[in-house]
């Protein structure tokens, strides 16, 4: 039903806020520690990392819980760790808060896409995911880049009091406007993991966490690659962030309609942009028109990237939408800890305009794994002809 993608959406868009709230206020969490940028970084990819290792063991463990109570218990925690963040703890309390609500992300998108499709006809499922992600570009749009800017011109702090007043949202949509769902008929853990065997999920998890990697080598260090490599000051940092925003909301609507058409053509489209964008950032230099362009063609390429890696790792293996889509969770937050690690390095030993180079090594190897992937499908197809031939 779109009434429980769109509730999903509003929870996903708070879930981003909290995730990514804190790209933009970086180097201003820097300054006030007094730590260097490659160490604030770790408020984005520990995180990520937590998410990771926790996430496919924690869907497991939840998946006989009612949805909308799992749904409410994962906002809550984000509200919390929102609130005692706003409070300018000392670093390593405001790391330790971080983190708690990574726990619970994976469960949260996996249960809110399995809400979302509930109900529906196959056919309209990859729309109704579509819907569900559309806020993590919503809140590239709104939140992300408002608290980005409220924080240039008030205090770092305010961006977490954006992230609290998103998720107090999220929640009472929850609470008020979706039923309880209590899960009729659990799937066997034994059953769940046995997607692990299959080569066409294995392979398909080592593109999702190569393309993850790939744009966020640079992305997670969106403002300070802005301010360092481009010369653009916080002001134009969260202009900019708006931008890719805008942009990314009409690519991921687009991407959720190129979906139903062809989950790998679609994946390797949007994916072509790791290859690109190095090249567009590099030559635009310093010219703000080339630059505005180029960043408006990254939002584009790279919104939905979290969408059409989930759909893709989902794709091989569809009969387990909630573990195979945390996993994509888990193996993307992989990636998200390995490019903010490596993006990191490379600002300290290098300089940030080098980080889009680290995207293009990765996005290369993604590339790989879709065609290898291609290659095995069309192997199984073929002995599938010729088995009953024989």
């Amino acid at each position: 039903m779109k009434k429980y993608a769109y509730i999903g959406c509003l929870g996903f868009i708070a879930v981003i806020t909290t995730e990514f709230g804190v790209i933009g206020i970086l180097p201003q969490i820097a300054e006030h520690y007094r730590i260097g940028i490659d160490k604030a970084g770790w408020l984005l990819s520990a995180f990520a990392l937590i998410i990771a290792v926790t996430g496919p063991f924690m869907t497991l463990l939840m998946s006989g819980f009612d949805r909308r109570k799992v749904m409410l218990a994962a906002i809550s925690i984000f509200l919390f760790t929102a609130v005692i963040s706003a409070m300018s703890p000392p670093f390593w309390l405001l790391m330790l808060v971080r983190v708690l609500p990574a726990f619970l992300q994976p469960v949260y998108i996996a249960t809110a896409l399995s809400v979302a499709v509930s109900g529906s006809e196959k056919k309209h499922a990859n729309q109704l995911m579509g819907i569900v992600f559309i806020g993590v570009a919503l809140a590239m749009v709104t939140t992300v880049p408002f608290a980005t800017w409220l924080a240039s011109v008030w205090f770092w702090e305010s961006s977490f009091i954006v992230q609290a007043a998103v998720s107090t949202l999220a929640l009472c949509i929850i609470y008020f406007l979706l039923p309880a769902m209590p899960v009729t008929e659990k799937k066997s853990y034994k059953s769940q993991l046995k997607i692990l065997t299959q080569p066409t999920f294995i392979i398909s998890t080592a593109m999702n966490f190569f393309m993850i990697t790939a744009w966020f080598s640079t992305y997670s260090y969106f403002a300070d690659y802005l301010n360092k490599a481009k010369g653009m000051d916080s002001t134009m940092v969260s202009y900019m962030l708006f931008l890719f925003g805008i942009i990314g909301v009409f690519s991921n609507w687009v991407a959720g309609k190129m979906l139903n058409w062809s989950v790998s053509k679609t994946t390797a489209l949007f994916l072509s942009g790791t290859v690109l964008m190095p090249f567009l950032l590099y030559f635009s230099g310093n010219n703000m028109t080339m630059n505005i362009i180029s960043i408006a063609i990254w939002g584009f390429l790279y919104s939905p990237s979290f969408q059409n890696a989930s759909t893709y790792m989902i794709s091989s293996v569809p009969g387990s939408l909630e573990f195979a889509n945390s996993l994509a969770t888990s193996f993307g937050n992989l990636g998200v800890t390995l490019g903010t690690t490596l993006g990191g390095w490379m600002i300290v030993f290098k300089g940030a305009a080098y980080n889009p180079w680290i995207g293009l090594v990765f996005g290369i190897l993604a590339f790989l794994m879709i065609i290898l992937r291609s290659i095995l499908e069309k192997k199984a197809e073929k002995e599938k002809i010729i088995l009953p031939c024989s």
